[in-house]
């Protein structure tokens, strides 16, 4: 392994590829530092100290801590990650976008650009929103605005959409420069960017005496467990056997060859928890702004949004429920089984056993549906399980969930992108016992 990483350092470009993400990196974290004017940060910290279930604490989790800081980056990149997602709804209703799908490079680009003009808009709706309700907020008696002008508002739009659209641009650079996926490397640098901290604060709590170790190294253990199933699963597939017919095409003989399908068994990726997360927490960010004469008045309302708090039974039961229903969904959109028969059939190709055509495409259609089941039970798996076993033990310091997929995914994707590198100039790779399986076919 040392020797393989050894080898990263003797190709230039490699080289340079990730001194640029590194750098690229340092200035997106040195951002989240960068206050935006007219915020009481001590105010708006004890707010969000009580709003660590809400929507706020998962929108700061994908922000790297700017959203509890009011940085520059505050929004962060979830602009550009929910105009990519409404591209790909839209995609199945509106036919224009549907054929720029498949126009190739010159449709990508204009994808992307109306991609980047969805951000722009999502992010000035949002910071319009954050702007007016910062306002109108106060904690612990004390306003979190300073700055009581009317400038307040369109200044904290403009300073907010100019953030998000910098970080859209830095992950661009990170993707076409760097190595890896530039969006994903930044929500990946954000999360882990609070584990030194909460190493930090085990160890205070080790020497104080208020966690034994022997729970750590229990605790530690499961992690490492947890991370084994998730890269397991990650990169596991069902493939289907596929065989082309041989074809004449002047005096050159094509096809005849035997190839495979491969059908990830997670093929959503983490849109369905983070979707599920979304929705469960709407009901408790929306209880932190009611009145608390409206609480007293009506018992049961506070009684029904206490019940969807995160941890409780009515939550988890909902939370399996949702990410197995968005799995489904989300597959049946980034995946259509009659392209791919199609596709398969134009080139001459075919499943043994099967017709060509829509035979083909309903047997596809019916694998995919078993194998996104187990998919769906696992993805609940890693978000549930973890985050029982943290409330039963009280431990310190969060692992499971969306956070660690996100980790655990961007790292693969990494790892795969520095090894093909290292692979065709005939290195050695990372893995000495063969290549490592990409996430993405």
């Amino acid at each position: 392994m040392i020797g393989a990483f050894s080898n990263i350092l003797k190709i230039p470009e490699l080289k340079k590829r990730l001194i640029i993400t590194f750098l690229l990196l340092a200035v997106y974290r040195i951002g989240v530092h960068v206050p935006t004017p007219g915020i009481n940060a001590d105010a708006l910290a004890a707010f969000f100290e009580q709003a660590r279930g809400t929507l706020f604490g998962l929108f700061d989790m994908f922000t790297g801590g700017a959203l509890e800081r009011f940085s520059v980056f505050a929004l962060g990149i979830m602009p550009y990650i929910s105009a990519s997602i409404i591209m790909e709804l839209l995609s199945v209703v509106i036919p224009y976008i549907d054929r720029l799908k498949k126009e190739g490079e010159s449709g990508r680009k204009k994808i992307v650009q109306y991609t980047r003009y969805g951000t722009v808009l999502l992010s000035l709706i949002q910071s319009f929103g954050i702007a007016m309700g910062l306002r109108q907020m106060e904690s612990g008696g004390a306003a979190v605005v300073t700055e009581t002008s009317w400038t307040f508002i369109p200044m904290t739009m403009v300073t907010l959409t100019a953030g998000t659209a910098f970080i859209m641009w830095l992950g661009e650079q990170i993707t076409e420069r760097g190595i890896g996926n530039g969006i994903s490397l930044i929500i990946f640098a954000g999360i882990v960017a609070r584990l030194p901290g909460a190493f930090a604060n085990t160890v205070r709590l080790l020497r104080t005496g208020e966690l034994q170790i022997f729970l750590i190294l229990v605790i530690f253990a499961f992690m490492v467990v947890v991370v084994g199933f998730i890269i397991f699963m990650e990169t596991g597939q069902r493939r289907l056997p596929v065989q082309y017919a041989k074809r004449i095409v002047g005096r050159k003989i094509y096809g005849g060859q035997s190839t495979h399908l491969p059908l990830k068994i997670n093929t959503s990726g983490v849109i369905p928890p983070i979707f599920a997360s979304s929705i469960l927490m709407f009901p408790l960010t929306i209880g932190q702004f009611m009145p608390k004469a409206w609480m007293e008045a009506y018992p049961w309302l506070n009684k029904a949004i206490n019940s969807l708090g995160a941890g409780t039974i009515l939550y988890n039961v909902l939370y399996v429920a949702f990410i197995i229903f968005f799995c489904y969904f989300y597959t049946a959109i980034v995946f259509n089984p009659d392209d791919v028969a199609e596709n398969m059939k134009k080139f001459g190709g075919y499943i043994p056993g099967i017709r060509p055509g829509k035979r083909t495409a309903e047997y596809i259609d019916r694998i995919l549906s078993r194998i996104t089941l187990g998919g769906a039970l696992y993805i609940s798996a890693v978000c549930v399980l973890p985050t029982i076993l943290i409330r039963r033990f009280n431990v310190p310091f969060y692992f499971g969930g969306t956070a660690l997929l996100i980790v655990v995914g961007v790292a693969l994707d990494t790892v795969q992108q520095i090894e093909s590198h290292l692979l065709t100039r005939q290195y050695e790779g990372l893995m000495r016992k063969g290549r490592l399986r990409g996430r993405r076919r």
